[in-house]
């Protein structure tokens, strides 16, 4: 199998200029429509303590983002320890057009491994990377459902520079379905959202190592299930430089069916065997379990996890599970970044479906282009 990947030598490119393109075609998406503008819906501010008290300066920003994170784990579950160096290996290559697209198997859980498919563009310099994360890591490159062509993202950022990982949760065994759940399926002790988020936070740690990635550019995305577990990621691994989440329902919505973080395999773990019910049920109490009916009683909603990407980037690829009026949860990230300094750093595009579909996927690749290949990460507006 090839191991020249590890070996040659990269140049660390100087930052490339930014055609004046790029911005101008996402810029309109940064700001909400004027139906949403400062409407703030009734979200608990993200600038407020829990105990009430107001963040009033950027160095009680950083205090509140730690009660934020650390009240947020103590729900959900805290992480074991992160894998630093995920060792991986190669199992086949495939050379295509303008890359070549690794088959790999690594490390990301304690005595655990899983495939991926790693995508490496050609030339020498030090490149951006993009995580994707799905069901399965098979249709980000094309490999999966030929009828879905627009889920083809890997190759998409692939053909522009980016070097991709694509990975997704592997069925294990009767025993331990999916490694989602931590440390089994029976007796999870994380909500499998956050386990995801640690799972993501591995695949990170291996592709930063990589001797042609820029450990700083590296971004993550993903569609529905996937969108929700990128969300989860780059909210809760500070180190993902930004997130791109595609329509998976950005702030709890009991209406929204597919909107199901009540769901075991998201925030409503509980040991199995699970109940069929009606997933759209309104009264939290009678037929959840798990965290997510503690989660809404109590008034947590998604908002403060959005604002721990602060100042990061991220963008809503919304569909019909996040339309025009997430903005309204939204406009708290952009009165927290505000705050802190910083303009055009929370952005939502909008189409009627769940699918993607070529625009929004060109948004989303522009989106990535600008604050990673371009360096728009590192600026101040």
């Amino acid at each position: 199998m090839p191991v020249f990947i590890l070996a040659a030598f990269y140049i660390r490119a100087q930052a490339q200029q930014e055609p004046d393109s790029v911005w101008q075609k996402i810029q309109p998406y940064f700001s909400p429509p004027a139906e949403y503008a400062g409407k703030y819906g009734d979200y608990r501010s993200p600038l407020k303590f829990y105990d009430g008290r107001e963040v009033k300066t950027p160095a009680d920003w950083k205090k509140r983002r730690k009660e934020i994170l650390r009240r947020w784990n103590d729900m959900m579950g805290h992480w074991p320890r992160l894998i630093k160096k995920p060792a991986f290996g190669i199992l086949d290559s495939v050379r295509q057009e303008n890359f070549t697209r690794y088959h790999i198997e690594f490390a990301w859980r304690r005595g655990e491994k899983t495939k991926g498919y790693l995508l490496v563009p050609d030339g020498q310099e030090i490149k951006p990377a993009v995580v994707t994360v799905f069901y399965e890591p098979e249709t980000a490159v094309g490999l999966q459902k030929p009828e879905r062509p627009d889920r083809d993202l890997g190759i998409q950022l692939a053909r522009r520079g980016f070097v991709v990982l694509s990975t997704g949760i592997d069925f294990v065994s009767k025993k331990n379905p999916y490694n989602q759940y931590y440390p089994d399926y029976n007796n999870a002790t994380i909500q499998p959202l956050s386990m995801l988020a640690y799972l993501a936070a591995n695949a990170y740690n291996l592709v930063a190592r990589l001797p042609y990635v820029d450990s700083k550019r590296v971004g993550i995305t993903g569609h529905s299930y996937g969108g929700k577990w990128s969300m989860f990621a780059s909210c809760l691994y500070e180190k993902y430089a930004c997130g791109a989440w595609n329509d998976l329902g950005i702030v709890f919505d009991d209406t929204r069916s597919n909107v199901n973080y009540e769901d075991p395999w998201y925030l409503g773990y509980y040991s199995p065997p699970w109940s069929e019910r009606d997933s759209t049920v309104t009264d939290i109490g009678a037929e959840n379990k798990g965290l997510y009916p503690k989660l809404r009683k109590e008034g947590y909603d998604l908002h403060e996890l959005h604002a721990l990407m602060a100042p990061r980037p991220f963008l809503v690829s919304g569909g019909s599970e996040d339309p025009p009026e997430r903005w309204i949860p939204l406009n708290h990230a952009i009165a927290l970044n505000k705050f802190l300094g910083y303009e055009n750093r929370v952005a939502m595009t909008n189409r009627p479906t769940h699918e993607p579909n070529p625009e929004s996927n060109e948004k989303l690749c522009l989106f990535f282009e600008h604050f990673l290949k371009y360096n728009g990460i590192t600026k101040k507006k």
